[in-house]
């Protein structure tokens, strides 16, 4: 099957509903450890979104999701990915990261962040991303993946 989904830079105006879609998406992982808070959820997002990091993902013009690249001297870090739920589990999730893997690919590792017991493991570890470490909040898990 082709591609069906395609990517466009965020505005401003994204922000409000990009932080409503991080609340959605993230619930059931949040629920499940105790943690759920749809303000808490949404703030997160709003805190940490970066316009110029950030594209959204859009299916027949209508927007279904986000990722965003954050850039350091020594990783290139995966954040924000997120795809409303009527979407996921067709495989968009797998094509848009190797996507922005490939189009975002130096010598540096990538890098992104995962709540533990996240069933988005799965697709990371496809991926070639392996688990480096456990954050001390007690929630994240650090994977990377090599760059070149």
């Amino acid at each position: 099957m082709g591609q069906l989904w395609t990517l466009r830079p965020a505005t401003a105006e994204d922000a409000q509903w990009l932080a409503d879609l991080k609340a959605l998406a993230m619930r059931p992982d949040l629920e499940r450890l105790g943690l759920w808070n749809r303000d808490w959820a949404r703030q997160r997002f709003l805190d940490t979104f970066i316009i110029t990091n950030t594209d959204v993902i859009e299916i027949d013009g209508r927007p279904v999701g986000v990722i965003a690249v954050r850039p350091e001297r020594d990783a290139q870090w995966i954040e924000h990915f997120y795809l409303h739920p009527s979407v996921q589990g067709r495989g968009i999730g797998e094509q848009v990261l190797r996507q922005v893997m490939d189009a975002h690919r130096d010598a540096r590792r990538f890098r992104l962040a995962i709540d533990r017991g996240s069933k988005a493991r799965r697709l990371y570890e496809r991926l070639g991303f392996v688990h480096e470490y456990d954050d001390s909040n007690g929630v994240d898990q650090v994977f990377s993946a090599e760059g070149n």
